[in-house]
C-alpha cells in the first residue's frame, strides 16, 4: 500500500486520448499510483501520488501532465 499526502490536491492529469499503452509511466512510478489496463494507462490511486514527474518525464505521446516539485517531492 503507497502512503497518502494530502486528499484531492494533486495535479496529476492523463490524457487516455494520447495514451499509447506503452507502459513506461507504470514501471517508473515509485508508488504505483498508475496501471495498464485494457491497453491504456489510467490513474489508480491518485491520492498516493507524490509528484516527483517520473511518469510525465518518461511519457513518449506526453499523455500525463503533473506539476513536478510543487508537491510532497519537493
Amino acid at each position: 500500500m503507497s502512503l497518502r499526502y494530502l486528499k484531492n490536491v494533486v495535479t496529476l492529469e492523463l490524457s487516455e486520448k494520447k495514451c499509447i499503452g506503452c507502459g513506461i509511466c507504470v514501471e517508473v512510478c515509485p508508488q504505483m499510483v498508475l496501471t495498464l489496463t485494457n491497453g491504456k494507462a489510467r490513474i489508480a490511486d491518485r491520492d498516493a501520488c507524490m509528484e516527483c514527474g517520473a511518469c510525465a518525464k518518461n511519457c513518449p505521446p506526453a499523455a500525463i501532465n503533473v506539476a513536478a516539485g510543487v508537491g510532497c517531492a519537493t
